[in-house]
């Protein structure tokens, strides 16, 4: 199935901007929706749609960083760029420890917002390609047994089955069955690959995820 189509969303209640933005991405071939304030974004964006968010923070009802502090709080973790003719350093510091990737100030330099988007738009392909084989190998954890997680968690440090079977007071040729079943479910040829998916279990989950 064709992954759906990065899309800079514009959140900004002045419609001369609103416009000017959506002109701005079409000139490079960018997929760009509109929304003239907060809720409307909330209620169209569908999570499983690749993108990124370019966000004012003056708004009526609900303000840009509110709108920041809730898609943070319902898990959608789509990158956000803010752009704001008022703009302090209180407000940058916010928007960025919420997980802003960018706070530029109006009236913006097109071809510099357009590089920090590309950079947006390529850093949520990455988070959503790292989620989706997180919850693959996830899936192919879930397959195996007790002891053939605590197998598998053993071989992915390089410890060797010979080693396994003295700690876990099994036999060689156990461990070596055990190990077989491992590869079959993980669907791996060597332990290079296992070890590469058990980090990815272990790692904090990436930007974006929900």
């Amino acid at each position: 199935m064709t992954s759906p189509e990065p899309t800079v969303f514009v959140v900004d209640d002045d419609e001369a901007v609103r416009e000017s933005l959506e002109r701005l991405m079409q000139s490079v071939g960018l997929a760009v929706e509109a929304y003239p304030h907060a809720q409307a974004f909330l209620e169209g964006y569908d999570r499983s749609r690749p993108g990124c968010v370019l966000l004012d923070i003056r708004m009526p009802g609900m303000s840009g960083l509110d709108l920041q502090d809730r898609l943070l709080a319902e898990g959608m973790r789509i990158p956000v760029i803010i752009i704001s003719a008022h703009g302090n350093v209180e407000k940058a510091v916010r928007a960025m420890k919420a997980g802003a990737v960018d706070f530029i100030k109006k009236p913006y330099k097109g071809p510099l917002l357009l590089d920090r988007i590309r950079s947006a738009l390529a850093a949520d392909v990455r988070t959503r390609h790292a989620e989706a084989e997180r919850v693959d190998v996830a899936a192919r954890m879930a397959k195996l047994t007790r002891r053939e997680r605590e197998v598998m968690s053993m071989l992915a440090t390089g410890k060797a089955p010979k080693q396994i079977a003295f700690e876990l007071g099994l036999s060689r040729k156990t461990i070596d069955v055990h190990r077989g079943h491992i590869m079959t479910k993980m669907r791996v040829d060597s332990l290079v690959e296992l070890s590469h998916m058990v980090q990815t279990q272990q790692e904090p989950r990436p930007s974006g995820s929900p």
